[in-house]
């Protein structure tokens, strides 16, 4: 039954507001769970209706199988909003086994990266997930991100992946609107826009939510400005993106989101360390005061 109020955006079944959430870490590296638990508990009581973990931002290529399982275990204890889990790699049969295990340990979905570096056909894409598609027992978020991989993925491959009976949704990091529209009107899939630049412009073509580095700082403002969308006061949506377009240039424009999120996160006060493992190096003293610029310039601080 209608409440009468109009609404924009179609369902979203993963939530609306997904921060790409960091992997904390103790001084000598190893995953502070402990911590972990109580980022995602920050995180949701400022707005977001899920959570990633185990994704790039979250150090995925240096991190291990029993972490990752862990990691799933210890967020899904805290938290009430669905928890998916990074299960991707350029080896399909290791990504089959991330897959199998962090759904195990209670992963509500899977979000599988394009297989990177290789460079597989188009075919060899599909036998991707087509394998991957036989393990799952929980939904498949597709992540298409060229930036990464270096693929450039067909429509018409798409519409085979939309045949897969897990696959349910897409994470679009391409920043290629007009083939996003096409994409998401062909298939009928869930939209998550992957770029925190292009959120508003990705909500207006179809979009459900989005999977996010700056919603480490800024989940309200954002859960806010899709409800503003959805309501149709684009006004009010157009306002907060415009508020928060310091903290994207802030976090994403050197290209280091995933040093840059635990940046954001010291700042907040979210969590007690910003080490990382190599290759990538926790923020210095330059990037956290860019972090913290950016933050305080969105008001949100």
């Amino acid at each position: 039954m209608s409440d009468g109020t109009m609404h924009l955006l179609d369902p979203a079944p993963f939530g609306r507001i997904l921060p790409a959430m960091v992997t904390p870490m103790t001084a000598d590296g190893s995953v502070d769970y402990e911590a972990a638990q109580a980022l995602a508990r920050h995180l949701v009581a400022d707005g977001a209706d899920g959570l990633v973990v185990n994704g790039t931002t979250g150090e995925s290529p240096v991190t291990h199988m029993d972490e990752k399982v862990a990691l799933v275990k210890a967020v899904k204890e805290v938290v009430d909003v669905p928890v998916i889990s990074g299960a991707g790699s350029n080896d399909t049969a290791h990504t089959v086994r991330m897959v199998e295990q962090t759904q195990e340990a209670g992963a509500d979905a899977v979000l599988v990266v394009m297989p990177y570096y290789s460079r597989p056909s188009q075919e060899g894409i599909v036998g991707h997930y087509k394998a991957v598609n036989e393990v799952a027992e929980k939904p498949i978020i597709v992540y298409d991100v060229p930036g990464r991989t270096g693929l450039k993925v067909s429509i018409e491959t798409y519409d085979r992946l939309a045949e897969l009976d897990h696959v349910k949704a897409v994470k679009d990091a391409t920043g290629d609107l007009a083939a996003a529209v096409e994409k998401q009107q062909r298939t009928g899939l869930a939209w998550y826009s992957g770029d925190d630049g292009l959120f508003l412009p990705f909500l207006s073509i179809g979009a459900v939510g989005i999977i996010s580095v700056i919603a480490h700082a800024a989940a309200n403002p954002m859960r806010r400005l899709v409800e503003a969308f959805d309501s149709g006061d684009i006004a009010t949506a157009r306002r907060l993106a415009n508020q928060l377009a310091p903290l994207v240039h802030s976090l994403n424009g050197d290209g280091y989101q995933a040093v840059m999120a635990k940046a954001a996160c010291k700042i907040k006060g979210y969590i007690p360390d910003t080490t990382m493992r190599l290759p990538n190096i926790g923020p210095n003293a330059d990037q956290l005061a860019k972090a913290e610029a950016g933050i305080r310039a969105a008001g949100l601080l």
